[in-house]
């Protein structure tokens, strides 16, 4: 039985992208996975926006480390540019790794940020990823 998802599962599938969409890209620094930013590149045809844009995206790519700051604060400003039905995506270094965030300091924070928790997925070997979707009010 294989642990994790062939690479060709393409990160369109498992992150949900498709070619044409826009996402921008929060808290890049020189620790990101580089492999996998040019897996979702290639997966949506473009490169990714930066912060400073101001388009309307179908998704956020956030890498967040302990010690960023507050993920409250940066997840209700990262929401700013995101379309209705748009998610997030939170990647934070894995467990025993430095500056991991621990996931309920990433359940707390999506919650109070009007977003929460509602998938992972296997991209990385270094970092977590947790899909956060916008609540809904019915």
């Amino acid at each position: 039985m294989s642990e994790a998802k062939a690479p060709e599962e393409s990160i369109a599938e498992q992150l949900n992208l498709k070619d044409g969409d826009y996402v921008q890209e929060f808290g890049y620094d020189d620790d990101v996975d580089a492999d996998l930013r040019e897996r979702i590149e290639a997966a949506i045809g473009s490169e990714l926006f930066d912060e400073e844009a101001q388009e309307v995206v179908d998704a956020v790519v956030l890498w967040w480390r302990d010690g960023d700051g507050d993920l409250v604060d940066e997840l209700v400003d990262v929401q700013t540019t995101l379309d209705d039905g748009g998610v997030v995506w939170l990647l934070t270094p894995k467990a025993g790794r430095e500056d991991h965030v621990s996931p309920a300091d990433v359940q707390d924070a999506a919650s109070t940020a009007g977003l929460h928790v509602t998938s992972a997925a296997r991209v990385s070997s270094d970092w977590s990823v947790s899909r956060l979707a916008p609540k809904r009010n019915f």
